[in-house]
């Protein structure tokens, strides 16, 4: 009998899940010049309130080993590279080269060298067990193929004691405005996508892929599937994004 391939979403469409890795890829490598640009324009800077809220939560001390997944053009990472000090040590994570060499450029431009920076899929991450004090990922996790995978990837390399932060895009907790979030979301965000980046496509699934993202509940449930405990989240801005946070004990 032949072998059913498995398929996993990209979007609205439905794709074989060797296939998902690629066309994320290819979706970021083409926004990677525009990404801080458009992400200021289409939350209307409201991105950066929700990251320093993120950095506050994760509230690192000097010295202590930090890892950001997903890092992309690398705000978090700025941040916790701050916080920790010198004495402490951020790694920057991204499967995506263009990416992780945008986010790379920026910090050294910044002065900032207590950073290494590592291309790796997050499903399985290449960093010994116990290793990490805190881990955050920001719009990231709606874009792997296999979420309980990474879950359970970033709890094996948490320290016990350590702390999980996953800043992403989730559900409105307030139904009236759902039909003018839909409408931004599809009608705004891809027509700035092909007036910014030359790109509308790419952008077209980035916002239906928030859609299809797990709901504030689901992703806590799966947080606690992989182990974590004391698993809560922050809605914010009326829940377009939430902040979930887990620890390992």
């Amino acid at each position: 009998m032949k072998h059913q391939e498995s398929f996993t979403h990209f979007g609205y469409r439905d794709v074989p899940q060797a296939e998902k890795v690629t066309l994320v890829e290819h979706v970021f490598r083409s926004v990677a010049p525009y990404y801080d640009r458009m992400n200021d324009v289409m939350s209307f800077g409201i991105h950066r309130l929700w990251k320093k809220f993120t950095l506050q939560v994760a509230n690192v001390r000097p010295g202590h080993v930090v890892l950001d997944v997903a890092a992309g053009t690398g705000d978090l990472a700025i941040g916790l590279a701050k916080q920790i000090g010198a004495s402490g040590h951020v790694f920057m994570s991204d499967i995506n080269d263009a990416m992780l060499n945008a986010g790379r450029d920026r910090l050294l431009d910044a002065g900032i060298t207590n950073v290494s920076y590592v291309q790796a899929n997050a499903e399985c991450l290449p960093f010994v067990d116990n290793y990490f004090d805190c881990i955050t990922m920001a719009f990231g996790l709606r874009n792997v193929t296999n979420k309980l995978a990474v879950l359970t990837s970033l709890y094996r390399i948490l320290k016990p004691g350590g702390k999980l932060l996953i800043l992403e895009f989730s559900q409105l907790s307030l139904p009236f405005l759902r039909k003018l979030y839909d409408l931004y979301s599809f009608q705004v965000i891809p027509l700035l996508g092909e007036w910014i980046a030359n790109d509308k496509a790419s952008y077209q699934y980035l916002v239906e892929s928030i859609r299809r993202h797990p709901d504030q509940d689901t992703l806590k449930a799966m947080m606690q599937e992989a182990q974590f405990e004391d698993v809560t989240y922050f809605n914010l801005n009326a829940g377009i994004a939430a902040l979930h946070k887990g620890y390992k004990y």
